[in-house]
This record gives structure tokens, sequence and C-alpha cells, in this order.
């Protein structure tokens, strides 16, 4: 195996093991009651910052193409027609406990976890020390990220182990970006645009139509200042972490 593919995969696997940063912070199932609510305001806002400060930015640096709006709204769309196949699809089988959105929310970030294994796939490709300073990034990135990840499927109605499970195995996506990179990488990077908006308009849809609603659900006060102020951390989180890694 050649050197540079090996490097290539240890930093997608690191990156990958990230995933399990939600199972430590929900450790127990007392924790999980008392501040997941609140943990899906932070969720919402890592959504929408990462879809407006990051996907979004990524997907216009090869220039302002037309084309990206239209696969943003794609992406909304297609999320729409997937989360009524998928509500339906419960329904008719008895199985309304699960919410929809915890696997739209898989879906976009399989797509993310895709460009992110990508980019760490061409950095490498184009000096490793390069390679190493994205994967870092990319680490800082993905934390506050995976938190909210795994608080959005356990709010709707997964188990802790289940949730780990799948966050590991939607991270090893990343897997297959790099390798896709590292084989056909001119192919990748003219995509990666179209990909990267699409997932943004996933995640858009998310916090927007699934997330956002949840919150507006509670009347108190003091506990809706307290989601507001989740949320608007969630975004200065993403928006922090990636200036400070650009």
């Amino acid at each position: 195996m050649p050197t540079i593919l090996l490097q290539i995969l240890l930093a997608v696997l690191i990156v990958s093991m990230v995933s399990f940063v939600g199972t430590f912070i929900f450790v127990s199932k007392k924790l999980v009651g008392k501040f997941l609510f609140y943990a899906v305001s932070f969720a919402a806002g890592t959504l929408l910052g990462a879809a407006f400060l990051d996907l979004l930015p990524e997907a216009l640096t090869s220039g302002f193409n037309k084309s990206l709006p239209l696969f943003i709204l794609l992406g909304i769309l297609s999320f729409f027609i997937l989360e009524k196949f998928l509500y339906w699809h419960h329904h008719h089988t008895g199985r309304r406990e699960v919410h929809a959105f915890t696997y739209l929310n898989t879906v976009g970030d399989g797509l993310h976890n895709f460009m992110d294994g990508a980019v760490i796939a061409i950095s490498f490709l184009n000096s490793p020390s390069l390679g190493i300073i994205v994967t870092i990034a990319v680490i800082a990135h993905e934390i506050p990220q995976e938190i909210g990840d795994f608080a959005v499927l356990m709010y709707g109605g997964w188990s802790r182990a289940k949730a780990s499970l799948v966050n590991f195995l939607t991270a090893l996506t990343a897997f297959l970006g790099a390798l896709a990179a590292y084989f056909y990488s001119s192919i990748v990077q003219n995509s990666g645009a179209y990909l990267t908006a699409y997932a943004a308009g996933g995640f858009i849809y998310i916090a927007s139509t699934d997330l956002i609603p949840e919150i507006q659900k509670e009347k108190d006060l003091k506990k809706s200042l307290m989601q507001f102020t989740l949320m608007v951390f969630g975004i200065l989180l993403i928006y922090t972490v990636g200036n400070i890694f650009e």
C-alpha cells in the first residue's frame, strides 16, 4: 500500500472516531433526560452554522455557479420527500415512536462526512503537512457537530447504543470520500461543490422544519431564552472553529 494512501486512511480513521464523542457526553440516562431538549437547541445551531458558515462558503470557493442554489433547493426538496416517505412507512408499520428526521440527519451527515474524507485525501495528495493541518481542522469542526448529531438521534427516539453505532457507521462514509478522491480526484473535485450544496440544503431543512418547531413548543420564557442561547452558541462555535482552523 502506498505510504500516502496509508496516511490518508489513518487520518480518516482518527476523524471517524470523533463520532463517539456524543456517547461520552450523554453517558447517563439521567443526564440525557435532563439536558436532551436543550441539546436539540444546540444541535439546531450547529446544523445552521454548518450549512451557512461552513458548507455553503466551501461550495462557493470554486466560484459562484448558477447551479449551486438549485442543488441547495434540491437538497431541501428531496429531504422533504424522504421525510414524507419515512413518516408514511413508520405510520403504516406502527413504528411512530421514531421520528423520520433522525434518518434525514443521518443522510445529510453521511454526505458531509464523505466530503470531509475527500478534502483530507486531496490535502494529503498536495502535501503531508497540509493533510495533517486539514485533519486537525476537520476534527475540531466535527466535535461540536457530532454532539449535535447525537442529540438529534437521541431526541428522535433512538437508544444511546443505536445512536452511537449509526453515528459511527455514518462517519465511515469519510473513507468512501477519501478513496474516491484518491483514485478519482478530478471527478470528486468537480462534483464536490454540488454535493456540498446539496448537504447544506438537507441541514437547513432538518434544522428549520424539524428541530426549530420542536424548540418553539416551549412557552416558558426562561427556558426559551436558554434554548435560544444554546442555538446561538452552536452557531458561534461552528463559526469560531471554522475561522481558527481555516
